[in-house]
């Protein structure tokens, strides 16, 4: 019997501010597929919001993590992605027999056997519908952010490092969302 698949990708990985969000979702190959599955982004924002409606609606087992700035800091981004895909595949895990992770890495301690997967969230179903689902969950989360701190913009470039968010970090300096071990943040010139 084929064992049922964990899709597990990131989003957030090089913003400025905000945390990395990871998903880990698995389908039951019984029920029908969801169209227009792609990598997030390949999707307008209005259709990455209809196709999350429908992969909480149609997956058989799904987790958002976030892993926060201070995590983000403390530990460095890469790790902080790691430890969120493991978070993440740990909440599936009880229906998930294999996790396929977007990506060349795979974090330790997993709860099941897993593969890593070069470019899959344009290639695999799975990590498609994680990938929607990490990019939704953390635009909305930096659109709340926004409400917060306004000054920066994160409603528009959700922290990345655009024009208009370096000149906002130049002005203001950084927020306690900002991530401080990235060098435009840490770097002091900027203040």
């Amino acid at each position: 019997m084929t064992p049922l698949v964990a899709g597990v990708d990131e989003a957030g990985r090089g913003p400025l501010a905000g945390p990395v969000v990871v998903a880990a979702v698995v389908f039951d190959p019984s029920r029908p597929r969801i169209n227009g599955l792609d990598d997030s982004k390949r999707l307008a924002p209005a259709r990455r919001e209809f196709l999350y409606e429908r992969i909480v609606e149609r997956a058989l087992a799904y987790s958002v993590v976030f892993v926060q700035v201070d995590e983000i800091d403390r530990i460095n981004i890469f790790q902080a992605t790691m430890v969120g895909m493991q978070r993440a595949i740990a909440r599936v895990a009880h229906v998930a027999g294999l996790a396929r992770i977007d990506g060349n890495a795979l974090p330790r301690d997993l709860p099941c056997p897993a593969e890593a997967l070069v470019g899959g969230d344009g290639r695999d179903r799975s990590i498609m519908a994680a990938s929607i689902m990490a990019k939704v969950a953390r635009d909305r989360a930096m659109t709340a952010l926004h409400a917060e701190h306004p000054l920066y913009g994160f409603d528009a470039h959700k922290g990345y490092s655009t024009p208009y968010h370096l000149a906002a970090l130049r002005t203001h300096g950084p927020c306690a969302h900002h991530r401080r071990s990235f060098a435009p943040v840490a770097q002091g010139a900027l203040f």
